[in-house]
């Protein structure tokens, strides 16, 4: 199996979800513009995410992904399908429970991570949290999904469902929002429909994919079968690795749930322009970080499991230098091409020229903790597959503090720039922080030559980055026509492209060997 050939097919995909969700934005943007009802349904819509990372992304697919791999290394096939028929069923149950609890509890949640909407934001914020609850239950199944589909290496499907998310929000977005004002509702509602109508089109696409390889989950919803499945060994195991991942992933959501509160209380708009930035991070992200940390976990499950120590340490090795090599430009693109990007994909419509000035300072922001951001996708793979989800706990209540210790700095500065600035810098401390973790502890050994690897790539990109840096002086990218700026902006891709991967040819830096790593 040729890892760069699968982790480019995921890369692939994903990068097709990104854009189909950089399209998304840009239609609501278009729309509705960065208002305070865009800040509510990015409220709202936020509300179910943070619960799907809880218990779809990540406590629960860290929890599942490596148990699922390990037992099929031991055990085979049939006690693999009991344990996903078990998982299913307890994980229905509870996700069951907590849409009620949700439903119920919409105000105080809208109040927790929004409190600074106007009153007109908070109730529209409140209706679509409780039409988008339920989002919560298809996407944690999907998960479950997606971690078998992933176990038995069939990465495509499980890639590919988030762009029906994206074209359901659009489709509704742009079918619905007329209908919407003629019935009474605020046109914004379309989205929390086109939502829930994505979330059910994803889940319905894995049953072809379960089935095909005899792995779609046989649920049981009565009590005798919830407590046969509470009881089964591997799903105790699960709940056990969950118990200290879901509190480290519930960090990062409290983190979440305050950086959104500040940004309300920031200026209408903020949360908006704060969710568009992340949105165009999420490029880099999902290409590199994502897409290698999905066909990495796996693997990096069974070599532990089958102690193969050397083989350990070589694939995260191997991850990490793929992360530096395309993490480093876009850093730098990021940093010095902000505004450009920023005027290209969002400024249409109701999208002001502040707005996306404000966007871009956020999306700088960013760039600051671009490369930790996607070495976190490598190395927490690292502690999870060894079933050590305790120390990237530690790791992220540390984080936590520091990150909210960096918002009482930086955003009386910049305003909604220095959330994103300081998520940025917590991420530098978080992938450090697990780096230094992984060498003390003896299962991760550098390989030979990342120092000269390192300083030949920082040069490369910086010849990129004057590159950009020139062209976003030189020209105002603000008032030029949207045809100029879509044109001037495939050049400038273009240019930098070649700039970077030229200079890495001309540096000698061994690009074969990472594309040939098996």
């Amino acid at each position: 199996m040729n890892l760069l050939r699968a982790a480019g097919l995921v890369s692939a995909l994903t990068l097709l979800s990104r854009v189909t969700g950089l399209v998304r934005e840009q239609v609501v943007t278009a729309l509705f513009g960065a208002t305070a009802l865009t800040d509510a349904f990015q409220v709202a819509f936020r509300i179910p995410n943070m619960f799907r990372r809880l218990f779809a992304e990540g406590a629960f697919s860290q929890a599942f992904v490596p148990t699922l791999a390990a037992q099929r290394s031991t055990e085979g096939d049939e006690a693999t399908r009991s344990l996903v028929d078990a998982t299913a069923t307890v994980l229905l149950l509870s996700l069951m429970l907590v849409c009620l609890l949700g439903i119920a509890g919409a105000p105080v949640l809208v109040w927790l991570m929004g409190g600074g909407l106007n009153p007109q934001a908070h109730s529209a914020a409140v209706d679509m949290t409780r039409w988008m609850f339920p989002y919560i239950a298809c996407m944690s199944l999907v998960a479950l999904s997606a971690g078998v589909l992933n176990t038995w290496r069939h990465f495509a499907v499980a890639a590919a469902t988030p762009v029906l998310l994206n074209l359901s929000v659009i489709a509704a977005a742009w079918g619905l929002s007329t209908p919407m004002a003629q019935w009474g509702w605020p046109p914004i509602y379309s989205l929390a429909a086109g939502v829930m109508l994505g979330g059910v089109v994803q889940l319905a696409v894995q049953v072809p994919a379960l089935r095909r390889i005899g792995m779609l989950p046989r649920v049981s919803l009565s009590l005798s079968g919830g407590l046969n499945a509470w009881r089964h060994p591997g799903v105790k195991r699960i709940l056990a690795l969950m118990a200290p991942a879901l509190l480290g992933v519930g960090v990062a959501q409290v983190s979440l749930m305050i950086n959104t509160h500040i940004a309300t209380t920031v200026a209408e708009g903020a949360a908006t322009w704060v969710s568009l930035a992340d949105r165009l991070m999420e490029f880099p992200i999902a290409l590199a970080g994502v897409a290698l940390g999905v066909v990495l976990t796996p693997l990096l499950a069974a070599a532990k499991t089958d102690e193969r120590g050397n083989e350990f340490s070589s694939l995260l090795d191997w991850g990490l230098r793929l992360v530096w090599l395309l993490g480093v430009p876009c850093a730098v693109a990021l940093l010095v091409f902000a505004l450009p990007l920023v005027s290209v994909l969002y400024q249409y419509g109701k999208f002001t020229p502040t707005d996306a000035l404000q966007t871009a300072h956020a999306v700088q922001g960013y760039g600051v903790g671009l490369i930790g951001l996607l070495a976190i996708k490598i190395l927490a793979p690292g502690y999870f597959a060894r079933h050590d989800t305790r120390t990237p706990v530690k790791v992220a209540v540390v984080v936590l503090v520091f990150t909210q210790v960096m918002n009482l700095i930086w955003v009386p500065v910049f305003g909604a720039a220095g959330l994103a600035l300081s998520i940025g810098l917590g991420a530098l401390l978080n992938a450090g922080w697990l780096a230094w973790g992984l060498r003390r502890s003896g299962v991760y050994q550098p390989g030979a030559g990342w120092l000269g690897f390192a300083v030949k790539s920082l040069l490369a990109a910086a010849l990129m980055g004057m590159f950009l840096w020139g062209l976003a002086s030189e020209l105002n990218w603000l008032t030029l026509h949207k045809g100029w700026r879509v044109a001037l902006m495939g050049a400038s891709m273009v240019g930098a492209m070649l700039i970077y991967f030229g200079s890495l040819w001309g540096l000698r830096i061994p690009l074969r060997q990472l594309v040939r790593r098996a």
